[in-house]
């Protein structure tokens, strides 16, 4: 289990990279076009691979633009995917831990922002 990612290229240096790069590997892996989305910053990190390449990791969320219809875009690096929600995501004994951290983290996001919501509503 794993999410889209990728590195930045070579062309991306300028404003907003991190967000373009993520909208371009979801693009790439999943075929979906995020474009105009808003992307929400939940969590960075870094990590050195088997292969002792060091990675900064950014983990970004967005809502999937209605009508999207996701495919294994990239058979080199999508063999697969489904869609589940939190709390199976979190049930799946294969998932790494640090898919659990970041959908902890992004769940907590919406919960604070729907409840933000529902606060200047009630005013």
């Amino acid at each position: 289990m794993r999410r889209p990612g990728g590195k930045v290229e070579a062309d991306g240096a300028g404003l907003d990279v991190l967000e373009e790069t993520a909208r371009r590997e979801v693009a790439e892996e999943i075929g979906v076009d995020i474009t105009g989305v808003g992307l929400s910053y939940v969590e960075s990190g870094f990590f050195v691979t088997d292969d002792g390449d060091p990675v900064v990791n950014v983990v970004f969320r967005a809502a999937m633009p209605p009508h999207a219809q996701p495919v294994a875009a990239s058979a080199e690096e999508v063999e697969g995917f489904l869609w589940l929600t939190a709390v199976e995501a979190e049930g799946d004994p294969h998932r790494p831990p640090w898919i659990s951290r970041s959908l902890r983290r992004a769940t907590a996001q919406i919960s604070i922002e729907r409840g933000a919501g529902s606060a200047s509503r009630g005013q």
